[in-house]
């Protein structure tokens, strides 16, 4: 069945490197999967990426695939590379990028069509930081979606008016739509008691 299917793969991409997967990582990698026929042949950039679980994810889904993290944190680079290797994939270009910075790497990146974040909301004091770096992305690549999942830590926390001010359109898609709204997801103890929301934001049209 798909499920099978999908917990096979999420569970053979599970990192064993001593890399830590986020509970939002494995929810979108679950949504990445569930539009795999949707990804191939297109170019998708992860964000923040850290273990990379959604991008490689992508990458076994025919994407062609980049992926970026701090340029402050070589370590987080490393990890990217790691996973890549990990998982037999090769030719993938990994980019330092620092929130709100927009470093030349990135503009010489191909048209996009997805981007890829998960739990990139995680401070609140980087919230608008990382929108302007999402926002330079559609704003270049006005066709792309961002796929995000966010974990809410805090009923304080929100990044609605910030959307607003950027003029982004956000669209949260139910869990249940992609059979990630299960206490354990593709044979892990992930996302566990974690509230997660799964949000498609694009650049405002008219």
């Amino acid at each position: 069945s798909e499920r099978q299917r999908t917990r096979r793969i999420l569970r053979v991409l599970d990192p064993q490197y001593g890399m830590y997967v986020w509970p939002c990582a494995v929810v979108l990698a679950q949504f990445v999967w569930k539009h795999r026929e949707e990804l191939s042949g297109k170019t998708v950039l992860e964000i923040g990426a850290g273990v990379s679980l959604p991008g490689v994810v992508a990458a076994r889904c025919g994407a062609r695939l980049f992926l970026s993290d701090s340029s402050e944190k070589p370590s987080c680079l490393q990890n990217c590379r790691r996973s890549c290797e990990a998982n037999g994939l090769s030719g993938v270009e990994v980019l330092g990028l620092s929130w709100g910075e927009v470093p030349p790497d990135l503009l010489l990146l191909p048209e996009l069509e997805v981007i890829l974040g998960s739990d990139v909301f995680y401070d609140p004091e980087d919230f608008e930081d990382v929108l302007v770096t999402i926002v330079f992305l559609l704003r270049k690549n006005p066709r792309a979606r961002f796929w995000t999942t966010y974990q809410v830590r805090s009923a304080d926390w929100s990044i609605e008016v910030l959307l607003r001010r950027w003029e982004l359109d956000c669209i949260q898609v139910p869990l249940d739509q992609f059979d990630a709204d299960k206490p354990e997801l593709a044979a892990s103890s992930l996302p566990g008691r974690h509230t997660i929301q799964m949000m498609i934001i694009t650049k405002k049209h008219g």
